[in-house]
């Protein structure tokens, strides 16, 4: 037979202390991480940053008040004030730099923009394979830029390329040079540039579009508004923001293109495609004027800020939610 245990907890202690349950001592849970456990997650990024962002902008700010030219070495650095500042905003070639810069980058954006943004609207229906398109058009932005450059420099030799074939099958005569031409090798640049980049801004369209409130365009048709009414009205304006974030992004990033240059045109020819970047690259990498350089750098920064905030102050107030 079993015995059943009867006896009361703390029944043999007249005070009652044995049988009162000891508060748990308060601290950290046996699943939480403690605190530096989170720092060496966020540790590679955190020297990443410092060591490829903010040292290399804090040398070229203090590197720009000086001459140098790397051969002499760090004894041979040089304090010259505002020198290199006077003579930046004195150079012919940095003025011819900027326009270049303004021109590649005032087409390619917009153009990329209008692209991507038409490719959105129709990739955004119900449309057989429309996963297998919207990888297919993505597919340019991924690719290494030296797949691109070859396969662009192949497309448009002006003697083998297929674009100059299949041109002169339709009865064109005085066929472009595109890089081999000082007129052309700047919107053959652009032209490479929307192809490679139109995909990126599908991809954010596209993502934004699917945000967009059906309610309004519901009350758009029962109201009997067409396709343009409604984009004008209601698409338009929910993409302002998502437009402002590609043009500043865009901006930034085409302003900025040092490896298509480089790999294609080496700036040429002559100088037709020298933008800033590339001539910050020639300054320093092959003059070795790396003070002067760092001054174009950081007058090229201040530029882009600058252009960056007029973007977005100019789109306050004028989105659909606003």
């Amino acid at each position: 037979m079993a015995i059943v245990d009867t006896r009361i907890e703390g029944a043999g202690d007249p005070t009652g202390v044995a049988g009162a349950r000891r508060p748990r001592r308060r601290g950290r849970a046996p699943s939480e991480p403690r605190p530096y456990v989170g720092w060496l997650f966020i540790a590679p990024n955190v020297l990443g940053v410092l060591a490829f962002t903010f040292i290399p902008l804090i040398s070229v700010v203090l590197l720009s008040f000086t001459q140098w030219n790397l051969v002499s070495g760090f004894g041979g650095i040089e304090f010259v004030g505002l020198d290199n500042f006077i003579a930046v905003f004195r150079d012919p070639t940095f003025w011819r730099s900027l326009v270049i810069t303004i021109l590649y980058a005032g087409v390619a954006v917009p153009l990329t923009l209008v692209v991507g943004l038409a490719l959105a609207l129709a990739l955004n229906r119900d449309l057989p394979g429309r996963g297998l398109l919207r990888a297919a058009f993505f597919i340019p932005y991924i690719v290494n830029i030296v797949a691109i450059g070859m396969t662009w420099q192949m497309l448009l030799d002006p003697g083998a390329g297929l674009v100059n074939q299949v041109l002169g099958v339709f009865g064109a005569e005085d066929l472009p040079q595109w890089f081999a031409s000082s007129h052309w090798a700047l919107p053959a640049l652009i032209l490479v540039t929307i192809w490679s980049q139109a995909g990126y801004a599908n991809l954010i369209y596209l993502s934004a579009l699917q945000d967009a409130p059906a309610q309004l365009y519901e009350a758009a048709r029962i109201d009997g508004a067409g396709r343009w009414a409604s984009f004008r009205a209601i698409t338009w304006p929910s993409l302002l923001p998502t437009t402002v974030f590609l043009l500043v992004t865009l901006f930034v990033g085409i302003s900025q293109t040092f490896g298509m240059i480089a790999l294609i045109t080496n700036g040429g020819p002559g100088s037709s495609t020298t933008t800033l970047s590339f001539y910050m690259y020639q300054t320093s990498f092959q003059f070795y004027r790396f003070g002067y350089a760092s001054a174009v750098g950081l007058v090229t920064f201040i530029g882009i800020f600058a252009v960056m905030l007029l973007m977005w102050r100019a789109q306050r107030g004028r989105a659909l939610h606003d």
